[in-house]
């Protein structure tokens, strides 16, 4: 088919900006303005037929010009829930300028009936649906749903992302896919419900080239592979991995990496040892609770099946880091879940704890219980411009609790508190200096990102030093500690240093907001938004 030349103005919608995941004060400290950019869109730039032009414009780290608006034929935009206001906003402004627009991503795919504004709606994985969208754009078509079918994108075909789009200095890494999809089935989880349960990757070679685009383009530093769980297909990436570690030592390891897992993955020292080779350095895992009695009831028992804190400490014992995550508010927690949750954070040592109100995802398990059950709050999903939602520290909660609300909310400010003082957080990170076995590739200090850890590390010391004179004591305790100890562990350590520039203020800032919440509750101000009827 012969398709028309189109001018693509890619619009990546602002996340909320009271969020624990925007980093703003560590981004500063290095010298970017966002964290991460968006993989999605520049993945879907690399589908679109080559004669159309493709500008980006990402909302958190640039600004939109009206030269930008005149040049556009067509707006394409979407995101996360936490970004849903700002896509409305996107929308509304495509309205107003006669350009249509098109929404696609996780939100639409998730709750479309709330994009009902949008000219069209690109339903599910881009590669199952894209080229139709494309073909009725080039026939003349201005608006329309389009959705893929569920779990039968092949990630194989997928291309490899526009990074020429990106600026890499407005961000603290770079992300890359492997695999999509989880094999367990977390009641609260949405991953699932997007991308099915049988993990689907991408080939060895098709990942390389990926990597080498970055290296080409002379990305140098932090990649993270933003898989929803990257051991969920163990045989693929344990023929992945020795292939990286191959490429990375070829190159004197450009790329320093982080990515998700479940836990288990403290169960396979050799897949543990492989990334330690490859140069991970960091892990997102996601622990919930230490109530068997909860974890069986949201369906994650494979957390049951083990010792939580000494799990921790065997991926530490690879050289990689451990950031996890906590949830307060569900039906089985008991009124001891504050020093429960906090204990184990200080048992396991976990700096980065990110703790947060369970929140019931649009198209989960949990959801759908909860409105069978005549519990869901009606404003669960909402397309009110000025509601800043899904960011769990702070606007969790949005279903009737069975334990008092503000019991609850009173419990989860105290795990705040408790984790996040300096002298807390710290200490915290001196056990992990400890307790990180860094002899493999991860550990090592002369690699391609020298000068650039030499400039983090000058910025982090004026910013503890001077910036934020309350840390100096603390700080200097922990890098000469480090240094004493385990002195290659230096560089994880600055990392965590460097995240709690961002993690101390917006622990006050949660603290204060939840104070807010607690005093509605108990005053009786709060207005419960009314349910969704009982199915």
């Amino acid at each position: 088919m012969d398709r028309k030349a189109c001018n693509v103005l890619m619009i990546y919608p602002r996340f909320n900006s009271g969020s624990f995941w925007n980093y703003g004060k560590t981004c500063e400290l290095v010298g970017a303005k966002y964290p991460a950019p968006p993989l999605g869109l520049i993945t879907v730039a690399a589908m679109l037929p080559d004669n159309w032009e493709v500008r980006l414009i990402d909302r958190n780290t640039g600004e939109l010009t009206p030269e930008d608006w005149a040049w556009a034929d067509l707006i394409m935009t979407g995101g996360m829930l936490p970004q849903q206001a700002d896509a409305q906003e996107i929308i509304r402004l495509a309205k107003k300028q006669n350009t249509p627009v098109a929404v696609g991503g996780p939100d639409v795919t998730s709750s479309p009936e709330i994009y009902e504004a949008a000219d069209f709606r690109v339903l599910g994985e881009a590669e199952g649906i894209l080229d139709k969208f494309v073909a009725a754009w080039t026939m003349g078509q201005r608006s329309g749903t389009f959705t893929a079918e569920k779990f039968k994108a092949d990630v194989t075909k997928s291309p490899i992302p526009r990074f020429d789009l990106l600026n890499f200095k407005d961000y603290v890494q770079v992300n890359v896919q492997y695999s999509r999809g989880c094999p367990f089935t977390c009641e609260f989880c949405d991953i699932i419900e997007l991308y099915g349960r049988v993990p689907r990757t991408k080939t060895n070679d098709q990942m390389l080239a990926e990597l080498q685009r970055l290296h080409d383009l002379g990305y140098r530093g932090h990649v993270d592979f933003v898989d929803d769980n990257l051991i969920g297909n163990k045989r693929a990436v344990k023929g992945f991995l020795p292939e990286l570690i191959a490429w990375q030592k070829d190159r004197n390891y450009p790329f320093e990496m982080s990515t998700e897992a479940s836990l288990n993955l403290a169960d396979d020292e050799a897949l543990l040892a492989m990334m330690q080779q490859a140069g991970f350095f960091s892990v997102f895992v996601g622990i919930e609770s230490p109530d068997p009695d909860v974890l069986v009831a949201a369906r994650k028992k494979q957390n049951t099946r083990r010792d939580i804190a000494k799990s921790v400490h065997k991926i530490y014992e690879a050289g990689i880091f451990v950031v996890a995550g906590f949830i307060v508010g569900f039906d089985e927690e008991s009124d001891q879940v504050a020093d429960e949750i906090s204990a184990l954070i200080e048992e396991a040592a976990i700096p980065v704890a990110m703790t947060g109100l369970l929140y019931a995802l649009p198209n989960t398990q949990l959801t759908r219980r909860l409105a069978k059950e005549g519990r869901l709050h009606a404003d669960f999903a909402t397309d009110d411009p000025d509601t800043e939602h899904g960011d769990q520290c702070t606007a969790g909660l949005n279903f009737e609790t069975l334990r008092p609300r503000g019991q609850i909310l009173r419990d989860f400010q105290t795990v705040v508190d408790r984790v996040y003082t300096p002298e807390a957080y710290f200490g915290r990170v001196r056990k992990v200096a400890r307790m990180m076995n860094m002899k493999g590739a991860n550990g090592a200090i002369l690699s391609a990102g020298f000068l650039h850890d030499i400039r983090m590390f000058g910025r982090l010391v004026l910013a503890m030093t001077f910036t934020n004179s309350e840390y100096r004591a603390p700080f200097w305790k922990t890098l000469a500690y480090t240094a004493f100890t385990n002195f290659r562990a230096i560089k994880p350590v600055m990392m965590m240093l460097a995240l709690y520039v961002h993690l101390g203020p917006f622990s006050r800032f949660v603290l204060k907001q939840i104070d807010t919440q607690i005093d509605e509750v108990e005053s009786g101000k709060w207005n419960n938004p009314g349910l969704v009827a009982a199915e």
